[in-house]
């Protein structure tokens, strides 16, 4: 094994400005952390939105510099405090401080406490493995919150907005697997193609399902939703919602804030579920898991995948900070 590793570097200058650079490092150099430890090896990592902001900086993300992005990492043991995790074997490692407070998966090595590393399940490739990620899992997260609520099949129509990117995809493919009527709300026509392949019945533009109106109420017509939006299309996901159903929110790419009343709550018994995939419970998170390797596992995963190399990054980072990005941009290691 190499006594260096190369990753992706942000950091600030004398002036305060973010600053990006492809960099090798002594692997004596990697952060200590809390025993029992595991070293990994690095086969795959991926970009996601939260990536994309840790990337550039952005101070609700990043708390120290310098900092190494990467909120995924699929890799073998190198060496183990840990009885359980032996060298050699292929391991999950996503959420908890990884890629925020502690240095990410965007380098060829990595020192995470045992605690966050879940043994790749039966029935996964690595490769489909990272193609799943964070982005996979909290998919999964929004489904089991969805069914933990009542929202089954027969219950109505299901739907999900910015559904040409990672969460949304992956969310499609697993309700339609699981028999649930979907709809889909994107603003990138050249996407609804792909979406119905995905298992959408229906796909709205995002302009045409967005009501900038005031009115605390609107036509309940749908059972359930994942929202990665928030913003306004949080709002109309409120207040369309049906009695009784569920949204699980799990992003904000349409902004943070959240205008509405509680008529929504209080006349139609509405959840608003909200979905941290960070810091679930290791409990939650391997039976998450096991399923996207069984019976939740999508089975249009290639179709998501953007093969990308550690120097493309600071393009796609662009690109997705824009809105241009849709499905999974996977890097190999």
């Amino acid at each position: 094994m190499a006594d260096t590793y190369r990753c992706f570097w942000v950091e600030k200058d004398a002036a305060g400005d973010v600053q990006q650079s492809i960099i090798d490092r002594s692997v004596a150099d990697l952060p200590s952390v809390e025993s029992p430890s595991v070293r990994v090896a690095v086969r795959w990592t991926s970009l996601n939105y939260k990536d994309a902001l840790a990337a550039t900086g952005h101070p609700g993300i990043v708390r120290h510099f310098p900092h190494v992005p990467g909120i995924d990492v699929i890799g073998e043991v190198i060496d183990s405090d840990d009885p359980q995790f032996s060298t050699g074997q292929t391991v999950i490692v996503t959420g908890h401080e990884l890629g925020t407070s502690h240095h990410g998966g965007w380098s060829q090595q990595i020192r995470v406490p045992a605690s966050w590393i879940v043994p790749l399940p039966q029935g996964l490739t690595p490769r489909e493995a990272i193609i799943l990620g964070t982005a996979g899992f909290t998919a999964a997260q929004c489904v089991q919150a969805l069914q933990h609520h009542g929202v089954e099949p027969d219950s109505g129509k299901v739907v999900v907005t910015g559904a040409s990117g990672g969460v949304a995809s992956i969310a499609i493919q697993i309700l339609w697997r699981l028999g649930y009527d979907v709809v889909a709300v994107s603003g990138k026509p050249d996407q609804h193609s792909r979406l119905k392949r995905w298992g959408a019945a229906e796909v709205i533009d995002r302009n045409d399902f967005i009501d900038e109106s005031k009115r605390p109420l609107l036509s309940a017509r749908y059972a359930g939703a994942v929202d990665t939006v928030g913003g306004t299309t949080l709002d109309t996901l409120l207040r369309t919602t049906a009695y009784r159903g569920c949204i699980a929110a799990c992003g904000l790419a349409g902004g943070h804030e959240l205008q509405t009343t509680v008529y929504p709550f209080l006349l139609r018994g509405i959840t608003l579920a909200g979905i941290d995939s960070a810091m679930c419970p290791m409990p939650q998170r391997l039976e998450i898991w096991n399923r996207l390797a069984s019976d939740w596992k999508p089975t249009e995963l290639e179709d998501l995948a953007n093969e990308i190399s550690l120097d493309d990054l600071p393009a796609a980072v662009d690109s997705m900070l824009a809105g241009k990005h849709s499905g999974r941009s996977i890097v190999p290691m």
